[in-house]
């Protein structure tokens, strides 16, 4: 159980949207004592004043840690009133998107404990990753602790540098929209071919989970199962060809879309 883990088991959430409850979610199921959370939103959902947690109520004075899950853009104004828990012992975890640890120690506190985390959408229904990255006020035990609440809405990965987190929101930040576009468009060719708009969706659908499923396997190597599945002469092959031209297929055309997102990324963490 996660509040084993804690040195004082308490818990601000701070901002319960859609990424703050799905951090909820799931700490509530991995046994997180109810009691020992705290939300601080204006606009809790039924759910979450369902759920048993204290709902904007007064703050514990010695949480272990804070949660910081709401929109880049408000940090600047909700972040300060927190200010008083800076420079201490609690350790603040930011899945605000642009937002660098630099910027957070401005408001907190040059010795606060920050860890700065890039979750992804599908952390909704418990298969998110999330790259992270602390500074060297975060001990070793709080970070083994911190995974352990990240771990809860999916897989968690280390960073070398915060240089590294543009790079992830254009990879795994944005990529489930390239995912989903992707989808439409394989639906969309489909239908092109002569299917039906319901069926063509939900062969693509299935497709993607499918091999999404197959390559999520740890031992398993995406080239390996292209290859295994392209039949020479066959049909595969016949679309693979128009999709790994190297000069207008999709692996530069990724290339591209993932730069760009990095770079957009890049502009709106140096504001």
């Amino acid at each position: 159980m996660i509040q084993e883990n804690f040195e004082s088991g308490k818990l601000i959430l701070l901002g319960c949207g859609k990424m703050g409850s799905a951090m909820l979610k799931g700490w509530l199921a991995k046994g997180v004592n109810p009691k020992n959370i705290w939300v601080d939103d204006p606009y809790p959902s039924a759910w979450v004043m369902g759920t048993g947690v204290n709902v904007n109520e007064e703050l514990p004075s010695n949480p272990a840690f804070i949660c910081i899950a709401i929109k880049p853009q408000m940090i600047s104004q909700i972040v300060p009133k927190f200010s008083n828990y800076g420079n201490g012992q609690c350790v603040f975890i930011s899945i605000a998107a642009g937002v660098k640890i630099s910027s957070f120690q401005a408001i907190l506190g040059p010795k606060t404990p920050i860890i700065r985390a890039m979750p992804n959408t599908p952390a909704e229904i418990g298969f998110g990753i999330t790259a992270k990255i602390a500074n060297n006020n975060v001990s070793k035990n709080a970070i083994e602790h911190a995974e352990k609440l990240l771990s809860a809405i999916g897989e968690v990965v280390s960073l070398n540098s915060e240089g590294q987190m543009d790079a992830v929101t254009g990879l795994s930040g944005s990529g489930p929209a390239y995912v989903f576009y992707l989808i439409d468009a394989l639906a969309a060719a489909g239908h092109m071919q002569g299917l039906e708009k319901e069926l063509a969706m939900k062969l693509a659908k299935m497709t993607v989970l499918g091999g999404a499923k197959l390559a999520a396997d740890p031992s398993a190597v995406p080239e390996v199962l292209r290859v295994n599945v392209t039949s020479p002469n066959g049909t595969t092959e016949a679309g693979l060809k128009i999709l790994m031209n190297s000069e207008n297929g999709l692996g530069p055309l990724i290339e591209k879309t993932v730069a760009a997102a990095t770079a957009r990324s890049e502009e709106l963490a140096n504001g």
